[in-house]
């Protein structure tokens, strides 16, 4: 049998509409679980995931047959849906449009894990607002029109 072995590793980025922070306590931690268990089902594996009040980072990493927009759809469409259906916000839950995409190099693999699992120190520091502007200067996006 013949397959294609691919490795194609990214850091994806997204947060909530209105950066509302919807994602406090424990609550962060179900929809983590939810992700990672959805994802599974639908073939996509996720390396790393953690995230905040308000976004979600995760290292992915895309079969041959997927695309990245495909797979974002999949996982922030079937998990808000999943918070809305079982009720787990006091109001409407909605993730934002947008999303971050960065291709990680295997050599920075571990330091992008590590960033990934220190998200609360990470934002005793630096708020979402803060962190968004900064991938947006790093990565180039702020002239982008993709």
């Amino acid at each position: 049998m013949h397959m294609p072995y691919v490795k194609n590793l990214l850091h994806c980025v997204w947060g909530t509409k209105n950066r509302t922070p919807f994602m406090k306590g424990s609550l962060r931690y179900e929809i983590i679980d939810h992700i990672r268990t959805n994802a599974k089902s639908k073939n996509i594996y996720i390396d790393t995931i953690n995230g905040h009040d308000e976004h979600i980072h995760c290292i992915l990493s895309l079969n041959p047959d997927q695309t990245l927009s495909k797979v974002m759809q999949l996982l922030k469409g079937e998990s808000s849906f999943w918070i809305n259906k079982n009720s787990r916000t006091k109001i409407k839950f909605e993730w934002a449009d947008e999303y971050f995409g960065i291709s990680i190099s295997e050599s920075l693999l571990s330091k992008v894990r590590e960033y990934i699992k220190n998200q609360d120190e990470h934002h005793m520091k630096m708020t979402w607002e803060e962190e968004y502007e900064v991938f947006m200067e790093r990565y180039g996006f702020k002239n982008y029109k993709g």
